[in-house]
């Protein structure tokens, strides 16, 4: 059985991990049967929003603590994984990971990446194993791992980021999903588009999917 690690940036869209994109993205990988961990980093989230007014709360939450929101308790502390222990490594989006696994919302192309987010892709990248990124975090993957073929959608803003990152961008639309074989990143656009839940279903089933086409074909 196939091994997932998935990394959480918390629970919202707004300052969290994006539920939907984590929740299918979760369930394709069980309907793929193959297994997950989630973890998350045990840092400060950068704020708190009320989803409900989109106004900044005066609360301070912890991303590990609100990521065990979605994975039902059953979750690590980032700094427990071990590349040896998974097969592959996937990103779900939302706002938290470009406020809380990076400061992509911050500071566009000029980003920095959270340490333990950045070991954890260098260290997959090294093994050759499969990184998948939804949403957003692709901006994240090539920050960390240079002039890699992604993709964001089609918004004109978040395209310049990757480029100006290094990376190549490749315009999609609901579903599909980008393959860079040489680097064995997988992306897929999500809730980058106007999307409904069913949209953002068929992005994580057809991303989880052709991830576990490449890891079974290197078992051949």
């Amino acid at each position: 059985m196939k091994k997932f690690a998935v990394i959480l940036a918390g629970c919202g869209v707004y300052d969290g991990a994006e539920i939907h994109e984590a929740t299918l993205a979760l369930l394709a990988i069980h309907q793929a049967e193959a297994s997950y961990q989630c973890f998350a980093p045990d840092i400060p989230q950068h704020h708190v929003i009320n989803h409900l007014t989109g106004e900044v709360m005066p609360e301070k939450r912890n991303v590990l603590v609100e990521s065990a929101r979605i994975a039902r308790g059953n979750i690590k502390p980032l700094t427990d994984y071990s590349v040896s222990d998974f097969d592959a490594l996937l990103l779900p989006g939302g706002f938290g990971a470009a406020k809380n696994l990076s400061s992509v919302a911050f500071h566009g192309a000029e980003a920095t990446v959270d340490p333990e987010v950045e070991r954890c892709l260098k260290e997959t990248h090294a093994a050759g194993k499969p990184i998948g990124a939804m949403c957003i975090t692709p901006t994240i993957v090539v920050k960390v791992l240079g002039n890699i073929n992604v993709t964001v959608g089609t918004q004109i803003d978040d395209i310049s980021i990757i480029e100006s990152m290094g990376g190549e961008h490749i315009e999609t639309e609901h579903g599909d999903v980008v393959y860079d074989a040489e680097n064995n990143v997988f992306s897929t656009p999500c809730y980058m588009l106007d999307a409904t839940i069913s949209d953002i279903w068929d992005g994580a089933y057809n991303l989880v999917d052709a991830m576990m086409k490449e890891m079974l074909n290197g078992d051949e």
